[in-house]
């Protein structure tokens, strides 16, 4: 099998601009996007406002349709496929997707993301499809002129919320704390939105109904108290946890999932083995920044495989 200079794991923006920078460097990078979950958490994001360059905004799987037409235009190879196994300590790695190819590469960059985090409740995963969801812009439809709630209190939460307005007749925005995390243009926002209310100091116990949402059984944080909420869907917003499961053992992990890079590079412990994106950065979650990790990581591949005897188109047209 051919021994490719970089093979990017993942997409969203951090893969993409990966794939965009390694593959301008002429590193011919090869990118498994994923199956499902390709484009990363913007495919299931309405209007980004954020985005430096469209200031009249940009809807999140636009962006990303975008970003990866521009990584294929600049030569990333792109397969819309799972890595199911990586073994990163040797030289060169290997890599095998679903259908057991395996596929070696001198360096590999983790984009993996991060996944909806979930309450932990016994009926969750049973009415998940039944009422229960996490992406509004996925099945807010399936619920017009329908009460709804919303379990959360940041940017993620109140614009799934005011999206949600579209369709539902109410929507219960459901908080454990009295104030808002999100930014203050989106508080607003919401506060200032007739169908949307607050259930604050709030956490769902429960997920009530058969076979389809019906209630919440809330609990109050301060008081103890239990109310029922009846609302026929329930979308959660509460954060997000890192997708590297693919990686455990071998790459260094924080307490919480997240891999650990050299700040302020993005390698990890294991030579030839970088880390981006959502996967590593819990603390501002952006699509901008994710975006400038990946042009970080490419850029620590291109010094590593120079360091390893790798020259790059660049190099060797002297430019």
């Amino acid at each position: 099998m051919e021994t490719r200079d970089v093979i990017i794991i993942g997409s969203g923006p951090a893969g993409y601009t990966a794939g965009i920078y390694t593959a301008r460097a002429g590193l011919k990078p090869l990118l498994f996007e994923g199956s499902i979950d390709a484009g990363g958490a913007l495919m299931t994001t309405t209007e980004v406002e954020n985005y430096p360059g469209y200031d009249d905004g940009v809807m999140g799987p636009d962006l990303m349709l975008k970003m990866r037409a521009q990584a294929a235009k600049f030569g990333t190879e792109i397969i819309t496929d799972d890595i199911v196994a990586a073994d990163l300590a040797p030289d060169p790695k290997k890599i095998t997707d679903s259908e057991g190819n395996e596929y070696f590469a001198k360096a590999v960059i983790l984009a993996m993301g991060a996944g909806y985090r979930k309450l932990g409740l016994p009926d969750e995963e049973r009415l998940t499809g039944r009422g229960v969801s996490w992406c509004a812009t996925c099945d807010g439809f399936f619920f017009r002129d329908k009460d709804v709630a919303v379990v959360g209190g940041g940017d993620s939460a109140l614009e799934e919320a005011m999206f949600l307005t579209r369709f539902a007749n109410k929507v219960t925005i459901v908080h454990r704390r009295d104030t808002l995390r999100a930014e203050a243009i989106e508080v607003e926002r919401a506060k200032a939105e007739p169908k949307i209310a607050f259930a604050w100091n709030s956490v769902v116990s429960a997920i009530n109904g058969d076979n389809a949402v019906a209630s919440l059984t809330l609990r109050d944080t301060a008081t103890g108290a239990v109310s029922e909420l009846p609302v026929s869907g329930v979308f959660v917003a509460i954060g997000a946890e890192p997708r590297s499961g693919l990686v455990k053992g071998q790459v260094d992990l924080d307490e919480s999932g997240y891999v650990k890079v050299a700040h302020p590079s993005t390698a990890t412990n294991l030579p030839g083995v970088f880390a981006c994106g959502d996967l590593v950065n819990y603390q501002y979650r952006q699509a901008v920044v994710a975006a400038g990790d990946g042009a970080k990581a490419a850029l620590d591949v291109q010094g590593y495989l120079h360091l390893v005897g790798t020259r790059t188109t660049s190099e060797i047209s002297g430019d």
